[in-house]
């Protein structure tokens, strides 16, 4: 990766199903206009590897330590979860608009996060963003572009 200051990170990410997660990120935040998610911590300088280990030291609810997580994380942690959604969207068939809405909204709220107001154009911006990606990762290059 590299930032628009030069600088450079490097990672291998993990597989994660038939596409990679991250490249979910990078569909719905752009789409969003999220800039504290995934995709927007790198932008900052903050390495790939290390946003896990944040996230988790600002209080990433999951199962076994659910709180209300710093405001620091709450994007990436809205990201997060709307990824989850989208990547579930992608590979098990569309869901109707109201069944993502309603998945997005119980997963913000498992994770004690705000639930973004989404609207039905940008659901369909994220789906073609993502056709689109799935077609180049098929073809063999994703190419990302990340404005700030």
């Amino acid at each position: 990766m590299v930032r628009s200051d030069g600088s450079r990170a490097e990672t291998v990410f993990p597989k994660k199903g038939p596409f990679p997660h991250d490249a979910v990120h990078y569909a719905v935040e752009r789409h969003l206009g999220m800039r504290r998610g995934f995709w927007g911590l790198v932008a900052e300088g903050i390495h790939p590897e290390d946003i896990v280990e944040m996230a988790k030291a600002a209080g990433h609810a999951s199962a076994s330590r659910a709180q209300t997580p710093e405001s620091s994380i709450v994007e990436l942690l809205q990201a997060e979860r709307i990824v989850e959604c989208f990547e579930a969207d992608l590979w098990g068939g569309a869901a109707e608009m109201e069944t993502l809405l309603e998945t997005i909204s119980v997963a913000c709220t498992f994770s004690h996060v705000p639930i973004p107001l989404i609207q039905a154009a940008e659901v369909e911006a994220i789906r073609g963003e993502l056709a689109k990606l799935t077609a180049q990762w098929a073809a063999g290059r994703i190419d990302f572009y990340w404005a700030e």
